[in-house]
C-alpha cells in the first residue's frame, strides 16, 4: 500500500499592512513558488503561482499587479498552504 504524497511547503517571506498578508511559498518537493494573498478585511484570499521567467521577489511585492494580468489565475488558497 502507497502513502499519500505529502507537500512539504516552505514559507520563505512574509509581509504584512493595512489588513493584507503576503507570503512567498517554496514547494520542496516539486520546486515550485507561490505568493499566497490574504485580505483579513474582506476575507479574500489567493494564490498566484509564480511562472517561468517571471521573478518570484517581484510577484512578493506586487502580487495584486500580477493577478490582473489575463495570463494569471487566481488560485483560491488551500488548506495545506493556509496558517
Amino acid at each position: 500500500m502507497t502513502q499519500p504524497r505529502t507537500d512539504i511547503t516552505r514559507e520563505l517571506d512574509r509581509r504584512t499592512g493595512d489588513g493584507i498578508e503576503v507570503r512567498l511559498l517554496w514547494c520542496q518537493n516539486d520546486g515550485h513558488v507561490t505568493v499566497a494573498v490574504t485580505d483579513t478585511k474582506t476575507g479574500e484570499a489567493f494564490e498566484l503561482p509564480v511562472r517561468e521567467g517571471e521573478r518570484a521577489l517581484e510577484v512578493f511585492h506586487h502580487p495584486y499587479a500580477y493577478a490582473a494580468r489575463p495570463q494569471h489565475r487566481r488560485v483560491p488558497i488551500t488548506a495545506s498552504h493556509s496558517s
